[in-house]
């Protein structure tokens, strides 16, 4: 019954912007921080960004720090991650997860509860 669903990944040239959307179902978002996670071919799953629960406290690792912004509205059940200056090394499946309140060391995934499918994100030179 409790599900996360990401959507909004596509294929984008270099420079490019994507919105991805994290939505949950059968269980409302307001007491969960919520991680967004991506994971390329060959590669581990990497932590990327968090936001609190409550919305007033955000974490980026450096390397999407200053081009991808994560948001949310929890009346509509939804986390935002906005995608600009896209990179081909951001090329990946992304995944949104959940958590308690807080982001704590939110890079680690053992940290999430619940894990959404994944959306792909595919940036061309």
């Amino acid at each position: 019954q409790s599900r996360l669903v990401e959507s909004g990944g596509g294929s984008v040239q270099s420079g490019g912007s994507l919105r991805l959307a994290c939505a949950a179902s059968g269980f409302s978002l307001d007491d969960y921080a919520i991680g967004w996670f991506r994971q390329a071919p060959g590669k581990e799953r990497e932590g990327i960004s968090c936001i609190t629960s409550s919305g007033r406290s955000t974490r980026y690792v450096d390397s999407v720090k200053g081009r991808f912004t994560i948001s949310r509205d929890n009346t509509r059940n939804t986390v935002w991650l906005q995608m600009d200056g896209l990179k081909p090394e951001d090329t990946a499946v992304y995944y949104c997860a959940s958590r308690n309140q807080y982001c704590g060391e939110f890079v680690y995934a053992d940290e999430y509860d619940l894990w959404g499918q994944g959306t792909q994100v595919t940036v061309s030179s």
